[in-house]
């Protein structure tokens, strides 16, 4: 049984409990064994970071001291799998570049806030973790994000004549990392083809 850890915290106007269950139920129902904690201070413990298969962070913002933010970097190099959506992953720990070079990414703003409508397009047919989900249109809010050029980008945006990526992949020395820019709240992650993407994703982050 592989084991991942989901700490949730951070902005309360994501919902990061609320997400964190919906995250937690998914990766229950793939057999995964699941912890689930409200505080960094759980990264902390190197032995149950090292032990890890998958990191799921659902935390906005906020800060995270070094001894806590650095098993995680070396577990994820070593293999372990990180994967999380919006602000939970693509907008942790501002200060932090190290962690934003890891995610791939880092948020910018979101013009219009939230309610704004968009469509998400898939970008590789065939793709394994985007296929038969089809293009699909949120009311949301649409991130507008600096990214790695060395990303892999699955899903994507429409910012006037920029493609915006949407749904993102790439390696942190032997670990996969998967980034899903929408989540703003419990419900967007709860729309069928938001939930499918995290659970694709989960599932292609965890460690082999």
């Amino acid at each position: 049984m592989k084991k991942a850890l989901i700490v949730w915290g951070g902005w309360d106007g994501h919902q990061p409990q609320q997400v964190a269950d919906l995250f937690a139920d998914v990766l229950r129902k793939e057999q995964f064994e699941v912890i689930v904690s409200d505080t960094l201070e759980t990264f902390a413990d190197e032995e149950l970071v090292k032990s890890l298969d998958l990191i799921v962070p659902v935390w906005t913002m906020g800060k995270i001291e070094k001894n806590q933010l650095d098993p995680v970097l070396r577990a994820v190099e070593a293999g372990c799998g990180i994967a999380g959506c919006h602000g939970g992953m693509g907008d942790s720990f501002r200060n932090e570049v190290e962690f934003q070079h890891m995610v791939g990414g880092q948020w910018v703003a979101h013009p219009g806030n939230d309610g704004v409508n968009y469509m998400v397009n898939m970008t590789i047919p065939g793709d394994p973790l985007t296929e038969g989900i089809g293009d699909f249109e949120v009311c949301s809010e649409q991130y507008y994000m600096h990214v790695d050029p060395a990303i892999k980008v699955h899903a994507t945006t429409d910012f006037g004549a920029v493609k915006m990526p949407v749904v993102w992949t790439k390696n942190w020395g032997e670990g996969n990392v998967y980034y899903c820019s929408l989540g703003h709240q419990a419900d967007i992650v709860a729309m069928p083809q938001t939930l499918e993407l995290m659970r694709r994703g989960f599932l292609w982050a965890a460690r082999g």
